[in-house]
């Protein structure tokens, strides 16, 4: 179903736009039409090229996107904590935790934090 256009002298980003909206508001020019409905499905047809449809278009995406390198796959292993019951136990492997430098947990200052604010400032 078409739309009918109605333009807005007001609201023209160009000078050539509002030139058009002038005259489609005076009568001089008629207001174009458009069928969205038809523009939709006229673009579907055009956001599939041809080889696409075809076995040689799917080889031809296959390889683009095939990886490069040899990955290793992941294997799956299971671990069970032994319970011994020792409190001691518990509190040794926090400390091992706890002093981590993979983990996400470091201290921070206020030094560290004002160095990282003028890191991020924008430099003119």
């Amino acid at each position: 179903m078409p739309d009918e256009v109605k333009p807005n002298v007001n609201e023209a980003s160009t000078h050539d736009a509002q030139l058009a909206a002038e005259s489609i508001a005076s009568g001089e020019e008629k207001a174009p039409n458009v069928d969205f409905d038809a523009d939709y499905k006229t673009a579907q047809q055009f956001s599939v090229s041809d080889v696409d449809r075809t076995g040689e278009g799917a080889a031809a995406a296959e390889a683009a996107t095939a990886p490069k390198y040899q990955t290793s796959q992941p294997v799956e292993t299971k671990t069970q904590a032994q319970s011994t019951g020792n409190p001691d136990d518990f509190l040794e492997l926090a400390k091992e935790v706890g002093n981590s430098k993979t983990e996400g947990v470091t201290n921070v200052s206020d030094d560290l934090v004002k160095q990282a604010l003028e890191k991020g400032e924008r430099k003119n």
